[in-house]
């Protein structure tokens, strides 16, 4: 049997795949995600960052399945990233707060011996409850918001805010879990 490989540096995809109890190996892709940040539907953009990472991280290895994914989120038809600082994630979770956003994340599973490539998404809609001041300036103070999309992990402290969601908890998280099972089965691997 192939390899798995991890092609993300995402401590949380790292979580998911061993709660899975899938056997692999971190190799996280360098590809600059900010560059791509082009105007093309969020849907297509997920799935090609996607698949740059497998791809870069293929041409290190060989034998090897790779898993990549990548995770936006939609606000008022703009992606927002990580915040850069604590002023940035305030700003952040005082816009989002009491209103409703998208989180795509796409992914992308690719053998290196068929040269056989999976691409498939995920949306997810997230409503965050209204928050104060106080909230919004002790949640930041954590540090937990400063390396996550949309300044709030809802897996950690920021799951607090989240008033509701509309489709995959885990696509939040940054791995739809349930589509990447499906596709990692095109390639031999079974958690069950």
């Amino acid at each position: 049997m192939s390899k798995l490989i991890l092609a993300s540096a995402s401590p949380r995809r790292e979580e998911l795949l061993m709660m899975l109890g899938l056997n692999f190996t971190t190799v996280p892709s360098k590809i600059e995600e900010e560059s791509y940040h082009e105007a093309q539907p969020p849907e297509e953009l997920v799935q090609e960052l996607a698949r740059k990472k497998v791809e870069e991280v293929a041409g290190l290895v060989e034998d090897t399945v790779i898993i990549g994914a990548d995770t936006v989120l939609i606000f008022n038809g703009r992606i927002l990233g990580k915040p850069r600082d604590q002023e940035e994630a305030c700003e952040t979770l005082t816009e989002l707060q009491g209103k409703r956003h998208t989180v795509f994340t796409g992914i992308a599973v690719y053998g290196t011996i068929n040269d056989k490539l999976l691409l498939d998404y995920n949306r997810t809609e997230v409503y965050l409850r209204k928050m104060d001041e106080f909230e919004i300036s002790a949640y930041v103070k954590t540090g937990e918001p400063l390396d996550k999309a949309g300044a709030y992990g809802i897996q950690g402290i920021g799951g607090v805010f989240v008033e509701k969601i509309e489709g995959s908890y885990y696509n939040v998280v940054g791995l739809p879990i349930d589509k990447l099972v499906l596709m990692l089965k095109e390639f031999g691997f079974n958690i069950f």
